[in-house]
């Protein structure tokens, strides 16, 4: 869906998942970066060009003895070192998932609006 969004803003659209080669090489060049690879921490700072805008949809859990439930989430983004290289990041947890809600009821009362005919 993301990729139509842009395509339709004419933007070039690259895809890299946790088998391409050199994906760094491909990420560096992105002023966008939308992560959904499902690896925790897979992209790092080093592989991100200065300034791009990261939006990370990964939620990963990792183990962590220190936190009460045994795991904390993180993202697919290495949120310590591309923080420091990026304009904007969202964080993992609280970053996309409240946007991810609203749109959803939002979707769900323009479906039952549409169905039942109201405005």
């Amino acid at each position: 869906m993301a990729n139509s969004v842009l395509q339709r803003a004419n933007a070039t659209i690259s895809i890299v998942h946790s088998k391409t080669k050199n994906p760094e090489e491909i990420i560096r060049q992105a002023d966008i970066l939308i992560s959904a690879a499902g690896v925790p921490n897979l992209v790092r700072g080093s592989w991100l060009k200065p300034g791009a805008v990261v939006i990370d949809v990964g939620n990963n859990a990792v183990d962590d003895s220190e936190s009460a439930l045994g795991y904390r989430l993180v993202g697919d983004v290495c949120f310590a070192e591309v923080s420091s290289v990026a304009s904007a990041i969202t964080p993992v947890p609280g970053g996309i998932g409240p946007m991810n809600i609203a749109m959803l009821l939002s979707n769900t009362l323009s479906s039952v609006k549409r169905i039942h005919h109201l405005k």
